[in-house]
């Protein structure tokens, strides 16, 4: 399988599926004529024309009104902002509108819109672009929240997004774009709500999103080669729907469980997951869950501190040398 970047993967399965479906189209800001503030729509207005690949103004809750309304007609439009944290102006739309009109239709209406972005810090860009809100986001129902990790998933998911009947919300992040991992050529989707095992193992579960279940996966290197402790790592890969068997299942396994994302701690995924093992699988805990997070803080500007707010591999491993 060849090897082709994050950025790339998305970018081929937003090509693959303007081509199938010609009901699909990009919305957003820069979208087109610069080809993405990140570069992930590159190419795509050449080959698919302006009424395909549509430049939006600086109005996220005009351009996301603008794509909900017309999801309501057919269209399947894919929206991308700039950053995540930009969703909060368009909020109505997102969560209200969006998340609500299937159900107040007496499913009558769907509202099939892909909504994806940036969605981390990490990037020193401050406390007002750095929110990772997949937390907050799949508190409403209605909604589809999706964290991929590597290009292989973030194609497969973003494929299975595009094509669902209710709003996804893709969270990427920048610091995986130009990171590169095996892809097939071959078309493949990746169904929304299946976690994936990204390391087997036998001592403690690791249950992480997004970038932080790489983070897991260096931890279980480091704990596997130091401390003779294999960790296995779940990756939910989809927030909702949420893939709780395979967490389940890997935790009576193991017997210990430690839970990484780089959220806040108040009311994050995290919160959601340590109730769901408790409640779930209580006779198989051998220790207390735990829970690594990003600190309870806005987003440091500065690199270095930013760099101690966000989980690393050592504070994962510590998390699991507590509970092991």
């Amino acid at each position: 399988m060849p090897l082709i970047t994050y950025r790339q993967a998305v970018n081929d399965a937003l090509a693959e599926e303007l081509t199938r479906d010609e009901n699909v189209i990009i919305l957003g800001e820069e979208v087109a004529e610069y080809d993405g503030a990140y570069k992930v729509t590159e190419g795509l207005l050449s080959k698919f024309g302006s009424k395909r690949v549509i430049d939006t103004p600086i109005s996220e809750a005009a351009f996301i009104g603008l794509g909900i309304g017309a999801s309501f007609l057919g269209i399947r439009p894919v929206m991308e902002l700039m950053f995540w944290s930009f969703c909060y102006v368009a909020y109505d739309q997102v969560v209200n509108n969006a998340a609500n009109v299937r159900y107040m239709s007496g499913g009558l209406m769907n509202c099939p819109i892909v909504i994806r972005g940036p969605a981390n810090g990490g990037t020193s860009v401050g406390a007002t672009h750095s929110h990772t809100p997949e937390g907050q986001l799949a508190n409403f129902p209605g909604l589809k929240v999706v964290c991929p990790a590597t290009a292989y998933d973030a194609k497969g998911l973003m494929k299975s997004a595009i094509r669902d009947p209710d709003p996804v919300y893709v969270m990427e992040n920048t610091l995986l774009y130009g990171e590169e991992w095996e892809v097939p050529e071959e078309e493949y989707v990746i169904p929304l709500g299946l976690a994936d095992i990204k390391r087997s193992g036998t001592d403690v579960t690791i249950v992480a999103h997004g970038r932080a279940a790489l983070t897991a996966v260096k931890a279980a290197e480091i704990l596997s080669t130091e401390h003779d402790i294999e960790a296995e790592v779940v990756d939910l890969r989809s927030i909702r729907p949420l893939d709780e068997e395979t967490v389940l299942e890997s935790v009576r396994k193991t017997n210990r469980a430690v839970i990484v994302e780089e959220n806040k701690p108040f009311c994050g995924v995290g919160a959601q997951l340590a109730y769901t093992i408790q409640a779930k699988a209580f006779d198989h805990l051998d220790a207390p869950v735990k829970r690594v997070s990003a600190l309870d803080a806005p987003q440091i500007y500065s690199m270095p501190l930013e760099k101690q707010q966000i989980p690393d591999a050592q504070r994962v491993l510590k998390a699991v040398l507590e509970v092991c």
